[in-house]
């Protein structure tokens, strides 16, 4: 195969990867695309505010691609850069969820994803649809999904931990979540048309999966233009725990308890004024959320 011309890339790394097996991926990265000849500009910051501020104003010079080092929350931070425009997104993963690229095919060893990214700069970028949200707070795009039930509360809890540090965290916080689980009510309002739910976990859904791998979608497309409505009934703790690894295998489409519709628009509002949305695994805010697709809305290295 024959050497991709010279691009201008940015690459921003995840501030947060500094210990562990990928605390040495990004500067690996800019290393080979520099050694394939790449003009790069390396970006690094203390924090993710940072990071994006500096991504953003160098994205401004219309560099021929913006390339991520990280999970999730990178791809997040990207897609909120990017989305909208004729940049495209290259995405190296190295985080624990890395439900964006597992969506989009994109392989997790190291060597692998770059060999993948190499093939993308010959190809050229595909397009996929993003997720829209407004909220009382503003604006964001999404790759994968918005949680506004069970999984959204697991990750408010989490993040008002501090201890203990890593995964473990949130393993508590699932297990405290858990004992009080119990059903919310829902009023949505799905392609004009208004509802009322009640239900222990629910999402929208761009991607078929979330938090490192639940296929709650499982026959989501990226490019469809449309959105996956989820919606699991009240359910009882024993039965929830059952659930769960139904969900991680995607063989929970067609319970009765479990409800999958496509959608371009819904607006999610809760009752009980206690569920903290989240979207791609970042915190969005309190519902009410309104979340729409935008077909096309996303060129990426894939």
């Amino acid at each position: 195969m024959p050497a991709s011309p010279p691009l201008r890339l940015v690459v921003a790394i995840n501030p947060t990867a500094s210990f562990g097996s990928t605390s040495g991926a990004g500067a690996r990265v800019v290393e080979r695309l520099r050694f394939d000849g790449h003009a790069v500009t390396e970006l690094r910051a203390t924090d993710f505010r940072a990071l994006a501020a500096a991504a953003r104003a160098a994205v401004a010079d219309h560099p021929d691609a913006l390339v991520v080092v990280g999970g999730d929350g990178m791809v997040s931070l990207g897609v909120n850069i990017v989305g909208g425009t004729s940049v495209p997104l290259g995405i190296v993963p190295t985080g624990t969820g890395n439900d964006s690229a597992r969506g989009l095919g994109i392989p997790f060893e190291f060597d692998a994803s770059m060999a993948a990214l190499r093939s993308a700069f010959e190809r050229g970028p595909r397009t996929i649809d993003l997720g829209y949200l407004t909220h009382a707070g503003g604006e964001m795009w999404f790759a994968s999904a918005l949680s506004a039930g069970f999984d959204a509360r697991v990750n408010e809890r989490a993040n008002h931990m501090k201890r203990p540090r890593g995964a473990s965290r949130y393993t508590i916080a699932l297990l405290v979540e858990l004992l009080r689980l119990r059903p919310r009510r829902y009023t949505l309002e799905v392609d004009g048309v208004r509802r009322t739910v009640d239900s222990v976990l629910l999402a929208v859904a761009n991607n078929s999966s979330i938090g490192g791998g639940m296929m709650i979608a499982p026959d989501a497309r990226l490019d469809d233009g449309l959105l996956d409505l989820f919606i699991v009934d009240p359910i009882s703790r024993v039965r929830f725990l059952r659930l769960f690894p139904k969900v991680f295998k995607g063989t929970h489409a067609g319970l009765p308890i479990v409800s999958l519709s496509r959608v371009r628009e819904v607006t999610v509002a809760v009752n009980s004024g206690d569920i903290v949305a989240y979207a791609d695994g970042e915190r969005v805010g309190p519902l009410p959320v309104t979340v729409s697709v935008r077909a096309g809305a996303l060129r990426v290295l894939a």
